[in-house]
């Protein structure tokens, strides 16, 4: 049976009917998690709370290696991923989603590949998200109504602190649409293992501040979470909105993304 995987916050838990939590473990070590199995409009699905269902597991230590092998494990195929977001453009606001195309790592000292025993592969990054799944988010988050932005170059940090207004800066002078900490190696992963990997952003806060506007204050952790706390519900009917177009077989070519990638065997 294949299954789509759902990675956020514990919230996602109620959408699920009738689940079972089951641990797994895997050669990377345990994930975020015990997982959730269950079904949304009667489409078999698998949920793991990135940062644990208590928000004890701080980005730069999320074990994403394990959470990409514990879904793969339980033969998943597609991941849909939720994320809170700062925006580093005046016309990303808090509340609008996002719909991350593109992503800049920034992050350090992260377990970021499968190919680090025994077998050399380099995997292809140019287009890391699904293409199919954003074009079914776009018209889902259309036919809901809600505020979107159709592409984002999300800059991924290491957390857990927050950017300095000189990093925010440079970061919105490089072009890049919104800031994370989760996303690297989260996409890369999924790619690596030949699955289609959707990432939706929230977007909560300004980040540092936006330039010029003195009213715009930089970051704090409890406004962030306050902002995403009201869109998170939001954020599930778009994911129970999605079901079962995203559980159909996918047209896209994103399992063939190790084609002509591996060097040794």
């Amino acid at each position: 049976m294949e299954r789509i995987g759902i990675i956020g916050g514990s919230g996602f838990y109620s959408l699920l009917e009738s689940p079972e939590v089951v641990e797994v473990d895997t050669k990377f070590g345990k994930p975020s998690d015990k997982i959730a199995l269950g079904k949304i409009n009667n489409c078999d699905v698998a949920f793991l709370p990135r940062h644990n269902s208590k928000h004890n597991i701080p980005p730069q230590k999320v074990p994403y290696k394990a959470n990409i092998a514990a879904l793969e494990s339980l033969n998943v195929k597609r991941i849909i991923a939720t994320n809170a977001v700062g925006s580093l453009r005046p016309d990303y606001a808090p509340g609008e989603f996002v719909l991350f195309d593109q992503f800049v790592n920034m992050t350090n000292n992260r377990e970021d590949t499968f190919f680090d025993e025994n077998i050399v592969a380099h995997v292809s990054m140019a287009d890391p998200y699904c293409s199919e799944l954003r074009e079914l988010a776009g018209k889902t988050l259309e036919k809901l109504s809600i505020p979107y932005h159709k592409t984002a170059s999300v800059v991924v940090i290491n957390g857990p602190r927050f950017s300095s207004k000189a990093e925010s800066k440079f970061f919105s002078k490089q072009g890049f649409d919104v800031i994370n900490m989760t996303q690297y190696p989260e996409v890369v992963l999924a790619k690596e293992k030949g699955m289609c990997y959707l990432g939706i952003g929230i977007v909560t806060d300004y980040d540092a501040g936006l330039e010029g506007n003195p009213e715009i204050k930089p970051v704090r952790s409890d406004e962030m979470l306050a902002v995403f706390g009201k869109n998170i519900e939001k954020a599930k009917d778009v994911v129970k909105e999605l079901f079962p177009s995203v559980y159909e077989k996918p047209k896209c070519n994103c399992v063939d993304s190790l084609d002509g990638s591996i060097i040794t065997k």
